[in-house]
């Protein structure tokens, strides 16, 4: 008797575990300072496709005007209002510059992972 519960409450573990599997997407704030300014120029990569000749692609407000930040942390808090939650941070110098990268992520659903599995299939 003692066997069975304890197979049905591992057989009931495991499905609880797999019905609470999440979905995520991510992006990278890539940050660099502004000549002679404190504010930063914050770069969102989406993973998507990038080109020499279309430039950067920076994050816009709904007039599709550049957002500056005063800090990454500004940008953090803009993109938390969005629904990102921060996972990881490191910083590169390059020259006499850093450049900030900060890893975020945030939860679909799984309707909204099958219609981006679509798109990028396409």
């Amino acid at each position: 008797m003692k066997k069975i519960i304890l197979l049905s409450v591992f057989v009931l573990v495991c499905f609880c575990v797999n019905a609470e599997q999440k979905c995520y997407v991510y992006c990278e704030l890539v940050g660099t300072s502004k000549l002679f300014s404190s504010k930063v120029n914050v770069q969102a990569d989406f993973g998507q496709q990038t080109s020499f000749w279309k430039g950067v692609d920076y994050l816009k407000d709904e007039n599709g005007k550049k957002i500056v930040f005063n800090s990454m942390v500004d940008a953090m808090n803009f993109m938390g209002t969005q629904g990102w939650e921060f996972v990881q941070a490191y910083v590169i110098t390059s020259g006499q510059q850093n450049v900030y990268h900060w890893l975020l992520k945030k939860e679909i659903t799984a309707e909204e992972q099958e219609k981006l599995k679509e798109s990028i299939e396409q």
